[in-house]
């Protein structure tokens, strides 16, 4: 009896931390092993045929600062970060406010603004790169009407990051929307009504409830955002064309970190360099992730 009174309450203290520690394991492995690796390679002078060629210490990050493409290539990030997931946030939290209001066929509407999501990305970069073709893309036959000249969408910086922000906008904007929206509907209905009693009009209802109790799924969504747009790698490798679209146009005018450290990784052949500005690269991405928790922790609460 006292056995198994025992091994009962053994069982009660060590059965959650066995239902958990599945993630914790696989986290171990594939997340904070090669970390903490990439760490360690980014310490040495690393081939990608040669292998390990001796420690250098904080070499590669002394060459990293004054190394212009690896800034050219962060401008192009977080100009293409802003101009794509500021609008992307306000658009889906406007969506998620229109899907969540009284409509015909709303399970469809829910629905259709997942669709590029779940259209391939390969497929995405190829539709948007003829539609802001130079010569005959939609676009530019658009403009044309409004009396502008064609743009080479990817011959400039201004234009190439426009172009890819559409193209991550039109994908993740639905998704978010839904991810606001599944948060919205558990908003109090009695809250909405009281402010209508109360004279309150729409746009005073939408920033002075809504805003506030959508609050911590905003700071998840911000977050996710924020280190998607700071790993952008696929949308401006499908925007560009050709052997060398890793380089991201003739001067680099939309190349990435990411595509920057894909670019030393396999074309250079400099593991050790890809593995400092992998390094670079996660700690530009915590502290965006806490500007952004920082800045939205100032958004009040309805309470």
């Amino acid at each position: 009896m006292r056995i198994r009174d025992r091994f009962a309450k053994t069982e009660a203290r060590v059965a959650p931390y066995a239902f958990v520690s599945p993630f914790f394991i696989i986290f171990a492995i594939f997340g904070l092993f090669p970390l903490i690796y990439t760490a360690w390679v980014s310490l040495h002078d690393w081939s990608l045929l040669a292998g390990d060629q001796g420690y250098v210490g904080f070499a590669n990050y002394r060459e990293l600062f004054h190394d212009s493409d690896f800034w050219r290539a962060l401008t192009n990030t977080v100009g293409i970060f802003l101009l794509a997931t500021i609008p992307q946030l306000i658009l889906a939290t406007v969506l998620a406010q229109v899907l969540n209001a009284k409509l015909r066929a709303r399970t469809f509407w829910r629905m259709g603004v997942l669709l590029p999501n779940v259209t391939s990305v390969a497929a995405v970069g190829i539709i948007f790169g003829l539609i802001f073709s130079r010569d005959y893309g939609i676009v530019n036959w658009g403009l044309g009407h409004l009396g502008v000249n064609p743009i080479d969408w990817q011959g400039h910086r201004w234009s190439s990051w426009l172009a890819i922000s559409v193209m991550v906008d039109w994908r993740w904007t639905g998704y978010n929307a839904l991810i606001l929206l599944a948060s919205l509907q558990s908003v109090p209905k009695e809250l909405y009504e009281a402010a209508r009693i109360d004279g309150a009009s729409a746009w005073r209802q939408f920033w002075s409830i809504t805003v506030p109790m959508l609050r911590p799924t905003i700071i998840f969504v911000s977050i996710v955002a924020t280190i998607g747009g700071i790993q952008l790698f696929t949308e401006p490798l499908l925007f560009g064309s050709g052997v060398n679209a890793i380089s991201g146009g003739n001067s680099g005018q939309y190349q990435t970190v990411a595509m920057y450290l894909v670019q030393q990784a396999f074309t250079g052949q400099r593991f050790g360099y890809a593995s400092t500005v992998a390094w670079v690269l996660f700690l530009i991405i915590a502290v965006f992730a806490v500007i952004n928790v920082a800045l939205l922790r100032r958004i009040k609460s309805v309470e």
